[in-house]
C-alpha cells in the first residue's frame, strides 16, 4: 500500500475524531477514548488507512510538550502551599496503596520486578482530563469538592513529573545511579536559567507589548519550545523543559491569558497524540494482556473510590464529598500513558508492558466516565437533574 500523505492523514484524524467524539458524547464517554479507538480503527492493525503511524506520533509529541507547559502555568505558588496538609497526606497514602496493588498484580502475572514497580506507579495517578472535564464549572471554581480534586491532581502530576525525570535518567546509559544524579543536578541549572530569562527578558517584553495579542501568543510558544530545547541541550527532555517553562511563567499577570490562548493548540496536538497511541497499538497482543489489564482496571475503579473515601474522612471531610471525590478520581491517567511510552523508549520496560498500561488506562477511562456521568453532576449528564454546566 502506498504511503498516505500527511494532508490526507490529518483529514482522516480530525474528521474521524469529530464523528467518534460525537458518539462518545452521545454515550456519555470521555472523548479521549474516542481518539484512541479511532487510531486502532484506522491504523496499521485496523483498516490500514494510516500506515505511517510513527510519523504521526512524532508530530503528536508536541501536544505533550504543550500539556506540560500549561500544567506548569497552572502551578501558582499559593496553590502549592494549599496542597499541603489534607490533600497531600491523602494523595501520598493512596499512591502507596496503588503502587503496592499494581506491583502485586504485575508480579503475580509474571512481569519482572522493575516492570511490576512501574505498573504500580502508573496506577497512582488519576486523569486530569476526566477529573476536570466532567466537573461542572460551579463546582470547579466555587466548591470545596473542586478544590480537593484539583489539589490531589496537582500533587499527582508533580509525582508523575518526578517519574518522568527518573526515566529520562535511566535512558541515558548503563550507569543508572550517575545518570539519575546528573538529571537531578542539571534540573536546578535549567530552573535558574529559565527564571533569569523570564525575569529579565520575557517579563519586560510582555509588559511592553501586552496589548498586541498576536505577539504574546507567539512569544508564549517560543518560550515553551525554547526552554524545551534548552532542556535537551542540558541532557534533560523536552517535556521537563516545557514544564519548567510553565512554572517560571506562572506568576506573570498574563499567565491566565496565555493558558486560554494555548489550550486549542494543545488540544490539536493531543488529539493526534492519542490517535497515534491507538494507531501504534498492536492488537495481536490483546489476548495476552487482556486478563491482567481487566484485573488492574477493575481494581482501580472499585478500590480507588473506597481508599480516597477512607483517607478523606480520616482527614475530616464529609462522607458524601469523600466518596464523590473518590469516584471522580477513580481511573488511571493520561500521564500513565505518557510514562508507559517514555519507559519503552528508555528501555525500562518491554513493549507489551507498555500495551498493558495503555489498555488498562483505556478501560478505566471508559468505565469511570460512565459511573461519573450516571451518578454525579456533569456537563454531559443523561438526566436533567444531574446536568450542570
Amino acid at each position: 500500500m502506498a504511503e498516505t500523505s500527511i494532508q490526507f492523514t490529518i483529514f482522516l484524524i480530525f474528521t474521524g475524531a469529530a464523528v467518534l467524539a460525537t458518539l462518545a458524547l452521545f454515550t456519555r464517554q470521555a472523548m479521549i477514548s474516542a481518539y484512541i479507538l479511532l487510531g486502532i480503527l484506522l491504523g496499521p492493525w485496523g483498516l490500514g488507512l494510516v500506515n505511517d503511524a510513527e510519523l504521526v506520533k512524532d508530530i503528536s509529541n508536541i501536544g505533550i510538550i504543550f500539556l506540560l507547559y500549561l500544567l506548569g502555568l497552572d502551578l501558582f505558588p499559593q496553590q502549592l502551599w494549599k496542597m499541603l496538609g489534607e490533600a497531600m497526606s491523602a494523595t501520598i497514602l493512596s499512591s502507596c496503596v496503588f503502587w503496592l496493588l499494581g506491583f502485586s498484580i504485575g508480579y503475580v502475572f509474571g512481569y519482572p520486578a522493575l516492570e511490576a514497580l512501574l505498573i504500580g506507579a502508573v496506577l497512582m495517578f488519576s486523569s486530569t482530563i476526566i477529573g476536570l472535564k466532567l466537573l461542572p464549572t460551579t463546582i470547579l471554581h466555587h466548591r470545596h469538592t473542586g478544590q480537593i480534586i484539583i489539589s490531589v491532581l496537582l500533587i499527582q502530576d508533580l509525582l508523575a513529573i518526578l517519574i518522568l525525570l527518573l526515566l529520562q535518567g535511566y535512558g541515558k546509559g548503563d550507569n543508572l545511579l550517575l545518570d539519575i544524579i546528573w538529571q537531578v543536578a542539571t534540573l536546578p541549572v535549567l530552573i535558574g536559567l529559565a527564571w533569569f530569562l523570564e525575569r529579565y527578558l520575557i517579563e519586560k517584553l510582555i509588559a511592553r507589548y501586552d496589548q498586541i495579542h498576536e505577539y504574546i501568543f507567539l512569544l508564549a510558544i517560543a518560550w515553551c519550545l525554547g526552554i524545551a530545547e534548552l532542556a535537551v541541550a542540558l541532557g534533560l527532555s523536552h517535556e521537563i523543559g516545557a514544564f519548567i517553562a510553565g512554572i517560571t511563567l506562572a506568576s506573570c499577570p498574563i499567565a491566565l491569558f496565555i493558558t486560554e490562548r494555548l489550550k486549542p493548540l494543545r488540544d490539536f496536538f493531543l488529539i493526534i497524540f492519542f490517535f497515534a497511541l491507538g494507531a501504534t497499538f498492536n492488537m495481536d497482543i490483546v489476548p495476552k494482556i487482556i486478563l491482567p489489564a481487566m484485573l488492574l482496571a477493575v481494581s482501580v475503579i472499585v478500590i480507588k473510590p473506597l481508599v480516597f473515601r477512607l483517607l478523606l474522612i480520616r482527614a475530616g471531610e464529609q462522607k458524601d464529598i469523600s466518596l464523590e471525590v473518590g469516584f471522580r478520581l477513580g481511573q488511571t491517567s493520561e500521564f500513565s500513558i505518557l510514562i508507559a511510552v517514555l519507559a519503552v523508549e528508555s528501555g525500562f520496560i518491554r513493549q507489551d508492558t507498555s500495551y498493558l498500561i495503555q489498555l488498562t488506562t483505556l478501560l478505566t477511562f471508559i468505565i469511570s466516565s460512565y459511573i461519573i456521568v450516571l451518578r454525579y453532576p456533569t456537563p454531559i449528564a443523561v438526566s436533567d437533574r444531574l446536568r450542570r454546566d
